[in-house]
C-alpha cells in the first residue's frame, strides 16, 4: 500500500505539522483551497469514514474542533468548512480517512454548487423507507 499520509505519519514525507499526539496528526494541505487549509487524520490507516472506529472518531472530532478554533483565532476567517470526502465520486483522492478544515472568506471564490433535486410522487418516502430498513444503530 502506498499512502502519502502514512508516509507523513512515519516521517518519510515532509509536511507542515500543526498538531500531533499518539493517535492523531494534523498538517497543512499541500494544495489548499485557502491558506491555512488543514487536514486532521488518524495515525492508523482507515480508508474511509465507515470503517473508522467510534472511539477514534470521537477523538478526531475533538481535535478537529480545537484546531478549528485555533484557525479562527489566528487567521480570522469569516467562517470555515469541515469536510470529509468518502469515495472517488465524493472527491476523495487520498484513501486514508481525513477531515479538512477550510478557512473561508466572503470573496474567496470557493463555492459548493449543488444541483438540487426534488422528490416527486412519494419518492421521498421510498428513499426514507430504504434507509430506515438499513439502519442498524
Amino acid at each position: 500500500m502506498n499512502c502519502i499520509f502514512c508516509d507523513i505519519i512515519n516521517k518519510k514525507a515532509v509536511a507542515e505539522i500543526l498538531f500531533e499526539n499518539e493517535s492523531i496528526i494534523s498538517f497543512l494541505d499541500i494544495r489548499p483551497v485557502n491558506y491555512g487549509h488543514t487536514l486532521v487524520i488518524p495515525k492508523t490507516h482507515y480508508e474511509n469514514f465507515l470503517v473508522l472506529p467510534g472511539k477514534e472518531l470521537c477523538e478526531l472530532i475533538k481535535v478537529t474542533k480545537d484546531l478549528s478554533g485555533a484557525i479562527v483565532n489566528s487567521l480570522n476567517p469569516e467562517g470555515f468548512n469541515i469536510v470529509t470526502n468518502n469515495g472517488t465520486a465524493a472527491g476523495q483522492s487520498v484513501f486514508h480517512f481525513h477531515f479538512h478544515i477550510i478557512p473561508r472568506f466572503k470573496y474567496d471564490d470557493f463555492r459548493f454548487r449543488p444541483k438540487l433535486k426534488e422528490y416527486n410522487n412519494g419518492s421521498m418516502r421510498e428513499f426514507a423507507d430504504k434507509i430506515r430498513a438499513a439502519v442498524a444503530i
